[in-house]
């Protein structure tokens, strides 16, 4: 199979294609497969993804979530199309847990301060994450390595998955149609699941509001999928306590948003995996697809069309 990898360096999953028979091309009229790593300028639908040639039958996505593209995939069934879905799970879980760990802690009140004074405040605020009972939704790649870091640490998880199959180490598994009752018995709130039409906006001020109070808000997953406004007016309220965010709506969050003054918030830039470890944790699931479908069989991380992952 001829493919082109474009268009950050991508040496890893090049060598690892290469091991596994693929030829390695220079441009994408040469090709029969995309592996997407970054946006191409003259998308015609501004989604980053340019036009494709006929002979490109499937194409890999170097992301989980893939609902920028969710038009485009459905409108061209005959490709292929995967995503990284799982590969980056140990990763944004532990960047999960360190932002609720952080925010519990207060790690903010002391940066903001810059100095020793914050310690009575922290002193007095510093809460723990042993005993506490936590909702995690989404249970897929990071979701699932989240669930057993919580449970090393004296916390619970409630797990919520589309289906409400059973999740390992999970104290509960519940259905997303099961949340109305599930909210109030959370302190915390992690959010990991894919950002698709049924969970747009689905952490909202009712959520929120049914939150046991106190409660850390944590986003790992896509930033619609917790209403901002609503959080910002929770937080100010004194509802919740607290917020760690790596992705927001808008993203970027502009300068000058409420949620980066406020002094129980925590945000990263969409760092909880970074660009520059895609390559390595790609590459032995981008052959692995390569393998499967050379060969005639399905691949790992098929994209279903119309779910957004």
């Amino acid at each position: 199979m001829r493919v082109f990898i474009g268009q950050d360096p991508s040496p890893r999953i090049a060598a690892a294609l290469a091991a596994d028979g693929a030829e390695l091309v220079d441009d994408l009229d040469s090709a029969e497969a995309l592996v997407y790593t970054t946006e191409f300028p003259d998308s015609p639908d501004g989604s980053g993804l340019p036009a494709l040639p006929e002979a490109v039958r499937w194409v890999q996505f170097c992301q989980a979530g893939v609902e920028p593209f969710a038009a485009r995939i459905a409108a061209e069934p005959e490709r292929r199309w995967t995503n990284a879905a799982g590969a980056f799970g140990l990763q944004v879980a532990e960047s999960a847990l360190a932002l609720l760990l952080s925010v519990l802690h207060m790690h903010p009140t002391t940066v903001r301060a810059g100095s020793w004074s914050a310690q009575p405040a922290m002193d007095a605020g510093t809460r723990w994450l042993d005993g506490a009972r936590v909702l995690v939704l989404g249970a897929g790649g990071i979701g699932a390595r989240l669930i057993p870091a919580l449970r090393a640490l004296g916390a619970e998880a409630i797990a919520v998955t589309r289906s409400g199959r059973e999740v390992p180490g999970a104290r509960r598994s519940a259905a997303f149609a099961e949340l109305d009752r599930l909210w109030a018995e959370a302190d915390h709130l992690v959010v990991c699941c894919p950002l698709t039409e049924d969970t747009r906006g689905l952490v909202n001020a009712a959520a929120l509001a049914r939150l046991r109070p106190g409660a850390v808000v944590v986003n790992v997953a896509r930033g619609p999928v917790v209403d901002t406004a609503a959080l910002v007016d929770a937080l100010d309220s004194g509802r919740l306590g607290g917020a760690g965010l790596d992705v927001t709506d808008p993203e970027p969050l502009p300068d000058g948003h409420p949620l980066w003054a406020m002094p129980n918030v925590l945000i990263t830039p969409h760092t909880a995996n970074t660009r520059a470890s895609t390559d390595a944790l790609l590459a032995p699931l981008v052959a692995e697809n390569h393998r499967r479908l050379r060969t005639g069989r399905e691949p790992l991380t098929g994209v279903r069309p119309g779910r957004g992952y």
